[in-house]
Parts: C-alpha cells; sequence; structure tokens
C-alpha cells in the first residue's frame, strides 16, 4: 500500500483554510499534510478539518510562525518542539503515522535580526542534524519535511533572484543542508529529478510567479528506509496561480 505525505507553507490558515481545504478534495491519496507559518495560536486554527472528519495537531504561536499536521487517519505526536532547538518559536512538530516519523519543519530565514538571526537558523540545522544522527542510529525510518528557508545549489533558484549574501544561500547554509545529506539523509526530489530547475516558492513582488524567477525551499529528506521506498516528489506548482495562493505551493512524496 502506497502513502503519500505533503508540505506546504500555507502562510496564514486562517486566510487560506479554503484554498486547503479544496486542495485536499482534490488530493484524496494524500495522509498526512505538513503544513508550515499557520501563524496562529492552537486555539486558533481553523475547525473546519475536524468537522470534516480529520485528524488535526499544532504547534501555534500568536501571528508568526507555527506548524501543524492534518490527517485522513490517526497519528500520534511525539513532540511539539525540536530537541536541542532553545528557543520559544513555533517552529516543528512530529508524529508517528504507519510507522514513520515525520518531523515537520519550519527552519528560521536567517535574514533578520542580524547574526544572532543567522545564528538562530544555525542552531535549528544543528538541532535538525543530532535528531537524525540518533534517528539513525537507532534505525527508524523517518523523514524531514517542510520549509527549510535554503536553496541547496545555485540550480535551486532563478538568476539573479537572490543576493550572493542571502541567508539562504550562504555556504555555511549550504554546508548545514549537505551535513544532513552526508550522515544518510536523501533529497527526495534529486533522487527522481537529479538536475533542472524547480522552485516550490516565487516572491509576491516584480511579478516574480509570472516571471518564473522562483526558489526551491521546500524540501524533503528521508532516511535510508525510506529513500527505498520513494515513488515519486511532486511539487503542485499551479497552486501558485490560484487566487489568494501562498508564495509557497505544496510538495507530495509518495512512498511504495
Amino acid at each position: 500500500m502506497s502513502f503519500t505525505f505533503a508540505s506546504w507553507n500555507i502562510n496564514s490558515i486562517r486566510a487560506r483554510a479554503h484554498l486547503v481545504q479544496d486542495w485536499l478534495e482534490r488530493h484524496p491519496e494524500c495522509d498526512l499534510l505538513c503544513l508550515q507559518e499557520i501563524k496562529c495560536e492552537d486555539s486558533q486554527f481553523p475547525t473546519v478539518f475536524h468537522e470534516a472528519g480529520l485528524h488535526v495537531a499544532t504547534t501555534g504561536q500568536k501571528a508568526y510562525n507555527g506548524v501543524a499536521l492534518i490527517g485522513r487517519r490517526p497519528f500520534e505526536v511525539t513532540t511539539h518542539h525540536l530537541p536541542g532547538f532553545e528557543d520559544p518559536t513555533a517552529r516543528y512538530i512530529e508524529a508517528d503515522m504507519d510507522g514513520l516519523t515525520i518531523g515537520n519543519l519550519y527552519l528560521p530565514n536567517g535574514n533578520s535580526g542580524g547574526e544572532d538571526g543567522y545564528a538562530k537558523k544555525m542552531a535549528f540545522f544543528n538541532a535538525l542534524a543530532i535528531r537524525a544522527k540518533s534517528f539513525l542510529e537507532s534505525e527508524k525510518s523517518f523523514a524531514f519535511i517542510g520549509d527549510y528557508n535554503v536553496c541547496p545549489t545555485d540550480e535551486d533558484l532563478a538568476p539573479g533572484a537572490l543576493s550572493p549574501t542571502d541567508a539562504l544561500v550562504r555556504p555555511e547554509t549550504r554546508a548545514a543542508f549537505n551535513r544532513l545529506q552526508w550522515l544518510g539523509l536523501t533529497d527526495a526530489l534529486r533522487a527522481v529529478q537529479p538536475t533542472g530547475r524547480h522552485y516550490t516558492f516565487w516572491d509576491y513582488q516584480a511579478a516574480a510567479f509570472q516571471r518564473n524567477s522562483g526558489l526551491r525551499i521546500d524540501h524533503a529528506l528521508l532516511s535510508p528506509r525510506v529513500a527505498e521506498r520513494l515513488v515519486s516528489f511532486t511539487i503542485d506548482r499551479d497552486e501558485r496561480a490560484t487566487e489568494k495562493a501562498s508564495d509557497h505551493v505544496p510538495v507530495l512524496v509518495t512512498l511504495r
């Protein structure tokens, strides 16, 4: 039996709950949807998903950040915070479903707050690497999916889309992402599409979507056993063209 999970930085769930509802109706194959930037406290998360018989868990925060899980079947939340990341912001939720542990993450952008803000980004990466190493040592089947706020290579952003000093492309940022791969994790998109420009985010400014001036910053990293089951990684680019769309689009991972 196949298993599909997806990630979507929704950029305010209260403003776009109807888009998520519609998307889930059109994608019945999605077993678990991981949302980032829900931008609300837990009590403010729209009730329409519960009312539709879906299973919901949130790690919310007033007006900023926040992550959530929406499942078609029950799942067990294992933590609402990334162990080792000493910061109160709502950026991580992890759950077990169908024998798979899925970490849904919203990694700090790193461009605000000066070097302290960038240090927070690197601290998250470090905690994630430690989490990955622990899981690998225990031979756990897992995936880390979400908005990583990193373009791993120059092929992952449109020419001229970012300054070379942007936190999403700094050498230290790319090295931190590579560290996760060197531990043994697989970039799901590159496993099925080793080359080529594929974007998951287009800014609202300067007609970025119309010009296809995008970034690939939404990723799924898979543990070895999960990578062996990988069938496809799909970027739902058409979602960016809908009215009042998020600046990110959903990405789907399907396992056999």
